[in-house]
């Protein structure tokens, strides 16, 4: 299975590390969540593997090759997709602008792919002419998902998906997430929402301080006191 990993990365912003010899790793086809506290560095860790963050050191790995100096344009060539917390959607465009837009590197017919998000995310079809910046938070999140998989990614890469979002968004939108894995893509997610978020990971990360704390599968951290006591209210 491809495979797509961060190892030892330590990485800052000029200051302090953020992340410290933090290691996070997804395969294609399952769904990895990482938590922890605010300031834990699980955005920075997103960032690192991306490449818009240069690593002090460390490595990033996709399909076992090295990819560490590559730029984050390169990487979505080879099949990583990113959805950032803000920022992710073009508000004056319509939906279907923005999913023409999610597809700029290709040159192939991108409608079938289109059609493929439409049945995944049935709202967007009913909004396709409506402009983004007049949907709800959820409506939005969805077309910011439906933008990276224009790309056709082996791994989507989230970054606080749900947040901002009603309990009843954010229910349906890990519920897209799941439909998402489905496919065979690769899901890395990072998210506030930790019970919520382990109940659909195939394993997951505790992130403290920007060192590795606690992984394993999502069912054994739900059940971990360590974990329940310090990221899900006991």
């Amino acid at each position: 299975m491809n495979s797509f990993s961060g190892k030892n990365m330590t990485a800052g912003y000029g200051g302090a590390d953020i992340i410290k010899k933090c290691n996070i790793e997804v395969t294609q086809g399952e769904i990895v969540v990482v938590i922890g506290p605010n300031g834990a560095g699980k955005s920075t860790a997103m960032k690192a593997m991306l490449g818009m963050l240069k690593l002090k050191s460390g490595s990033i790995l996709y399909k076992n090759q090295e990819i560490t100096k590559m730029l984050p344009q390169e990487r979505v060539k080879l099949g990583i997709a990113f959805v950032p917390q803000t920022r992710n959607v073009f508000s004056g465009m319509t939906v279907e602008e923005n999913l023409e837009m999610g597809a700029f590197l290709r040159n192939d017919n991108i409608y079938k792919t289109i059609k493929e998000i439409y049945d995944l995310f049935p709202v967007l079809y009913e909004k396709k002419n409506q402009n983004v910046g007049e949907l709800s938070g959820g409506q939005r999140q969805q077309v910011a998902f439906g933008r990276a998989l224009m790309t056709q990614p082996n791994i989507l890469m989230l970054d606080e998906p749900t947040a901002g979002v009603s309990p009843i968004v954010m229910d349906d939108l890990f519920s897209r997430i799941i439909e998402v894995g489905k496919t065979g893509v690769g899901i890395l997610m990072v998210e506030q929402n930790a019970k919520q978020a382990l109940g659909i990971a195939d394993r997951g990360y505790v992130l403290v301080n920007g060192e590795n704390r606690i992984e394993g599968k999502g069912a054994d951290l739900l059940n971990n006191p360590d974990v329940r006591k310090s990221f899900l209210g006991g």
